[in-house]
């Protein structure tokens, strides 16, 4: 009797289904892993994922007094709402147009810096450089907007006074539309930029030496050595980090802009962190703002899932 053959090759192994006995034994051998992990796993569940109960209060209209329970629903009302108010569309815009100059220029510097510190051969003056490019990292953001704003002084600051200098009119940076976006963005690059390059750093020195040997041999000059190796060796570092960033997309920073916001500006600078504060906090419309908040959320979601889902059909590389 003819028997029927199942072909197996070295691409396709069967699959070993595991017996309740060898996640037993697995959990034994690894106990330690998971005991460490529960710490964190605590975290989550208690800062994380409780709090989104709370977001309940976007489809009511909440008062402390009678609390989730006794808060009358309102349905979508308090998202009509948020797009039905010009304020909030202007805000919007402002948040969508930040993150996406942070985004587009922002991301880019890291790997540049990563690129050039690791074309540096004298380990002092490298390791010296790196720690320059650390420091704004551990500052806070009051700080560095204390900076910001005393280099940009109409009156005193460095940047005026090469201005005036040169011939030019003194100008108020802080206190011109035009100029508020630039100066987020760019304090932003200035305090992350350094911090930013520890990974693609750790990536680089993955790379096989070999590689860098065999491509001298060949007569490849440095510029052709980084195109051919070293950009292709950290590129799913590159591609993990994107969507990463891409998942915080609208989450460009309450401190971060409420430092440098003043009524002069506020019309270019104020981003949906900076209303929820004022709109949530100091006028407690808090079913409004934790619509807006859930909106944000949202938008967030799903840029990182279409991202994941568009990085791995164009690299095969992706976050889950």
């Amino acid at each position: 009797m003819a028997q029927s053959t199942v072909p197996q090759t070295a691409s396709s192994p069967i699959p070993v289904r595991k017996t309740p006995r060898d996640r037993w034994s697995n959990f034994r051998k690894y106990k330690a892993l998971y005991l460490l992990s529960i710490p964190g796993i605590l975290y989550f569940l208690l800062f994380k994922y409780v709090p989104l109960l709370g977001s309940v209060m976007a489809f009511q209209d909440y008062s402390i007094f009678k609390g989730y329970l006794g808060s009358p629903w309102v349905g979508l009302a308090h998202f009509e709402r948020m797009f039905q108010y010009p304020d909030f569309l202007r805000i919007l815009k402002n948040t969508l147009l930040l993150a996406f100059y942070s985004l587009g220029i922002g991301f880019p510097v890291p790997i540049i810096l990563a690129l050039l510190l690791n074309e540096i051969r004298r380990m002092f003056f490298k390791r010296t450089l790196q720690t320059v490019l650390y420091l704004p990292h551990f500052l806070s953001w009051v700080v560095i907007g204390g900076i910001a704003i005393e280099i940009l002084s109409p009156r005193t600051g460095i940047v005026n006074n090469i201005l005036t200098s040169l011939g030019f009119d003194s100008i108020y940076f802080m206190g011109e539309n035009s100029y508020i976006r630039t100066i987020l963005v760019s304090s932003g690059i200035w305090k992350d930029a350094g911090w930013g390059t520890i990974i693609y750093l750790a990536a680089l020195t993955g790379i096989n030496p070999d590689l860098y040997e065999a491509a001298e041999m060949d007569g490849a000059s440095r510029w052709r050595q980084t195109l051919s190796i070293t950009i292709p060796a950290i590129l799913p570092t590159v591609t993990i980090l994107f969507l990463l960033q891409i998942g915080h997309f609208m989450d460009f920073g309450f401190e971060r802009v409420l430092v440098f916001l003043n009524t002069l500006n506020s019309q270019n600078g104020e981003i949906i962190d900076t209303y929820i504060y004022s709109a949530g906090l100091l006028d407690r419309q808090y079913s409004y703002t934790t619509a807006i908040g859930l909106f944000k959320s949202v938008v967030g979601l799903v840029l990182i899932v279409s991202g994941n889902w568009l990085s791995k059909k164009m690299t095969g590389e992706g976050l889950y």
